[in-house]
């Protein structure tokens, strides 16, 4: 034991093997150890010993002596007797766990208190051992042994903690940075949509496009193929996210109306241009995805050529669903027979078919993000639902007409935020001169 007998000799009791050799074994997490006791000669006996077994000592002879240097220096572990005049023990480690310290101080508290009810106290307020007094040196090194095993996982979880907040910082950082990167590329998308509405002569087109990410695979669009004819189309690239985004501004590309030398649905000729056949346009279409651009990404594809003067539309559909004409009374008609996609079989053969639109009638072009909008529980939209959106919306024009159906979409779905892109391209005909 460490203690001061009624001569004032100091008694010490030998420390056993095996608790040299835990001792010895643990990690050096305690450097600096804090005696606190307002006995003198009890401060030096203990400082003593621990002094030898290789540690530096910090002596104090109050509770409020002991914060101080609990500030200035950077402590491990604390003993500190239980009994002391002013502020005692346990308020001591109170006060201590209640201040802002950067590192955890394993604290034992020294006390010839045993019962139950004093334990408790101790342990309440923060204290992490206990140790009676007279002092025993092996029970005092096998103590500070176990506490400096504890300080050493804490401390071994506090740096993995920090390489872990750092590698969070630095993901957070890049996903911010991806996440700036997608905006701008959103924004660049969105801006491949020129007009959102344009009027012909004979005819008002509105298209919408709502990625369900940043970006999306879908694209729609229209362009005056000379005075009379216009391209409508609607497109959707298998997949989300860049590698779609991409697939889609090529291809929508070969589609453009500000490039009409670079559009596969114009045919120059020396009467002017004029539209060729939607079948063609799908067919070659197919062959420059499949030759020009290295990718396992295929596509779908509405297209259509409206002739104003007469209301004549000729289409083509490629795996994309089904082309709609709303008619006067607001029913509907769904055209097609389906097609094979774009660019997933070289030589795929497309069928063109034909329609004429009346005064006051609209095609429709849609991508499968709107009949396949579930609701709640999964069900999809479906062209039954569909045709009854439509037709509550038979007497909305242009824009109107677009955002209702995206507000009739929001409420089948409870929710804004859709899980596929969705885009739709109308052509509104007024119907043919009087000449016609």
């Amino acid at each position: 034991m460490l203690g001061v007998t009624s001569q004032g000799a100091l008694v010490t009791a030998p420390l056993s093997k095996i608790e040299l050799t835990n001792f010895e074994d643990a990690p050096q997490a305690i450097r600096n150890v804090l005696v606190v006791d307002d006995s003198r000669a009890q401060r030096h006996l203990i400082s003593t010993s621990i002094r030898g077994w290789g540690f530096n000592v910090l002596q104090a002879a109050s509770g409020e002596e002991a914060l101080t240097l609990c500030k200035r220096h950077a402590v491990d572990l604390v003993l500190s007797d239980w009994m002391m005049p002013g502020m005692n023990g346990i308020d001591f480690c109170r006060a201590l766990r209640q201040a802002e310290t950067a590192r955890y101080i394993y604290f034992i508290l020294l006390t010839s208190k045993s019962d139950k009810a004093a334990v408790a106290e101790g342990l309440e307020v923060g204290a992490d051992d206990f140790l009676s007094k007279p002092v025993d040196s092996g029970e005092l090194r096998a103590r500070i042994s176990a506490g400096e095993r504890v300080l050493a996982m804490e401390r071994e979880l506090r740096a993995k903690n920090q390489l872990l907040t750092d590698a969070l910082d630095q993901l957070r950082a890049l996903y911010d940075s991806l996440d700036r990167d997608l905006t701008e590329a959103r924004s660049l998308q969105l801006s491949l949509l020129r007009e959102r509405q344009r009027r012909f002569d004979r005819g008002l087109a509105s298209m919408l496009l709502r990625p369900s990410g940043h970006i999306g695979g879908d694209m729609v669009g229209c362009f005056a193929i000379n005075e009379h004819l216009v391209g409508l189309y609607s497109l959707d690239v298998s997949g989300h996210g860049v590698a779609s985004a991409l697939m889609t501004a090529r291809v929508a590309g070969l589609l453009s109306g500000a490039s009409a030398e670079h559009n596969i649905a114009i045919a120059p000729g020396p009467g002017g241009a004029t539209g060729r056949d939607p079948d063609a346009v799908a067919a070659e279409m197919n062959a420059l995805v499949l030759s020009e651009i290295d990718t396992e990404r295929y596509l779908t594809l509405a297209y259509a050529e409206i002739d104003q003067r007469t209301g004549l539309v000729r289409m083509v559909q490629a795996g994309h669903p089904h082309p709609v004409v709303q008619h006067l009374d607001g029913t509907l008609s769904f055209l097609g027979e389906g097609g094979l996609p774009v660019g997933l079989i070289e030589g795929a053969r497309y069928g063109g078919f034909e329609t004429r639109l009346l005064a006051g009638e609209r095609l429709i072009l849609l991508s499968d993000g709107i009949t396949e909008c579930p609701d709640p529980r999964g069900n999809e939209l479906g062209n039954e639902g569909l045709a009854e959106i439509l037709t509550q919306l038979a007497d909305h024009r242009g824009e109107d007409l677009l955002e209702g159906l995206m507000a009739h979409l929001s409420h089948w779905s409870l929710c804004e935020d859709f899980p596929d892109d969705i885009s739709i391209a109308v052509f509104e005909y007024d119907g043919p001169h009087q000449a016609y």
